[in-house]
């Protein structure tokens, strides 16, 4: 029995974000989870640079080691879950993580990159709170024993 994919079926029935940008760094693919958890629709996604939702403060980082990935065709992120802040289309802070992928046209040179994106930013706040609340329930009990 065979179960043919329409990969663009897949793409956009996937409950975390996939963004495709290719060698440039230009977004040509942007499904709906990726709306949901950025904000800007695929219309307004497509064509544009990944700057849309990276922070400027982490831009030139990112620029710099996508030039090495597309020079190079090597990531040194393989499998490894990436988390770093993006923005939101009305410009609030969001915790992301996501897995990459290097895709290659036939002469096997790299064209681009899919990334896998998940929305943390709820886990992450919740986190921080927990360590903050430690750190002050550890604060008080070393006052306690002093």
């Amino acid at each position: 029995m065979s179960h043919a994919v329409d990969f663009g079926d897949l793409v956009a029935a996937a409950g975390d974000a996939v963004v495709v940008s290719d060698a440039d760094g230009a977004i040509v693919v942007w499904n709906r989870a990726a709306e949901r958890i950025f904000g800007f629709s695929e219309a307004e996604a497509i064509g544009q640079s990944l700057d849309l939702i990276t922070p400027e403060r982490q831009r030139q980082r990112h620029w710099d080691g996508y030039a090495k990935t597309m020079r190079t065709g090597v990531t040194r992120y393989g499998a490894d879950t990436l988390r770093v802040p993006a923005i939101h289309k009305d410009g609030h802070t969001l915790s992301i993580a996501f897995t990459v992928g290097l895709l290659h046209g036939a002469d096997g040179a790299v064209t681009g990159i899919a990334a896998i994106i998940r929305d943390e930013t709820k886990r992450w706040t919740e986190e921080r709170q927990m360590r903050q609340r430690l750190a002050e329930l550890e604060a008080r009990l070393e006052a306690k024993v002093a």
